[in-house]
């Protein structure tokens, strides 16, 4: 995997920055501040960001939300054409569905140390063997880190936050 900085493109970056604005709506929100985006074509088919606070739900995770917006937009299962770019290294459940959405590309702005896929990867990856995977080595300054830690600040979500449930 080649992760130096000046692989990336301005299409990247311009990808990337739309994955970031997605990371500070979930932020706003309380949410773990990860955004994702999917493009296709140079089109953006999919935006989306961390909801496991509010949906209670801990799939929730951006790339979950991208892979299925991707999904339903295109009408099929497999995203192979398709490029991903989310603001941090996928964990394992989600290298996993990439797995199987065979994306063709990954594109992610910081590691993620502890729960990160690479960090349980063999001998294989979890990705798709097709799969190109990019990252790790964004400029700080684009990923707005703060200056102890590669990966983007966490808030932690506010006890207050509560979801109404719904009764059929």
């Amino acid at each position: 995997m080649d992760t130096s900085p000046s692989n990336f493109s301005q299409e990247d970056i311009r990808f990337m920055t739309m994955a970031l604005q997605e990371a500070e709506t979930a932020a706003a929100m309380d949410e773990v501040p990860v955004g994702a985006v999917v493009v296709a074509e140079g089109r953006v088919i999919a935006r989306a960001h961390n909801l496991c606070e509010r949906l209670r739900d801990f799939t929730a995770h951006a790339e979950m939300q991208a892979f299925t917006s991707a999904s339903e937009y295109l009408g099929g299962k497999f995203l192979d054409k398709c490029t991903l770019y989310v603001t941090l290294e996928p964990c394992p459940m989600c290298a996993g569905a990439a797995f199987w959405t065979r994306i063709g590309r990954v594109v992610y702005g910081a590691k993620d140390e502890k729960r990160g896929h690479s960090k349980f990867d063999g001998e294989l990856t979890m990705l798709h063997p097709k799969t190109k995977c990019e990252g790790g080595s964004w400029p700080k300054s684009l990923l707005n880190c703060s200056p102890s830690s590669s990966a983007p600040s966490v808030k932690p979500p506010l006890s207050r936050w509560r979801v109404p449930l719904r009764h059929a």
